[in-house]
């Protein structure tokens, strides 16, 4: 992992914190935990980047609801 991709995942847990009014800690647990942070937003930096914030957070959202870490 690189700074480029520690921010961005930096980026991505305190959005998801703001989103579902969670603490960061816990997001950054439910997302290492499902594999979502080592298998899914760092290997897709290159993509997941070039999102807008409304759409990336909805997607992340989704797939921890489908990882089964948020209810449905």
């Amino acid at each position: 992992m690189n700074t480029t991709n520690l921010d961005f995942a930096t980026y991505c847990i305190g959005n998801l914190s703001r989103r579902l009014g969670i603490s960061s800690h816990e997001v950054y647990q439910r997302l290492k935990s499902s594999g979502i942070l080592t298998e899914y937003i760092i290997p897709s930096y290159d993509v997941l980047h070039t999102f807008s914030k409304e759409y990336l957070l909805e997607d992340l959202t989704e797939y921890m609801r489908e990882k089964g870490v948020l209810p449905s």
